[in-house]
């Protein structure tokens, strides 16, 4: 069963007993050029730019694996306080860094 992950500081019904410290995961991410391509050719007609919408959820689904598997690594009981945060590294690619704080709890 995977550990807690919240954006909260506490789990409701839980004490933390002690902070392990930071934990992140992060992935950097870019389409195929043919689904750039597209992505281009409906930015300027308008529109959900789906590749890139489809690209940032994989993104962030992948680093949240990667935190959770860092946290599983110092024997966290739970990660809190999680945050986001995304940067484009070069046209059509981006970082998703995701960060939180891993915790034993009672």
């Amino acid at each position: 069963m995977p550990i807690p992950v919240t954006n909260t500081d506490y789990l409701p019904g839980r004490d933390i007993v002690k902070v392990l410290g930071i934990v992140n995961g992060n992935t950097v991410r870019a389409k195929w050029f043919g689904k750039d391509l597209l992505a281009g050719l409906r930015n300027l007609v308008g529109g959900e730019l789906k590749e890139y919408t489809e690209m940032l959820t994989e993104s962030r689904e992948e680093a949240v694996k990667r935190m959770i598997s860092d946290a599983e690594s110092i024997g966290a009981d739970a990660v809190v306080n999680v945050r986001f945060t995304t940067s484009q590294i070069t046209q059509g690619a981006a970082e998703i860094l995701v960060y939180g704080t891993a915790v034993k709890l009672k």
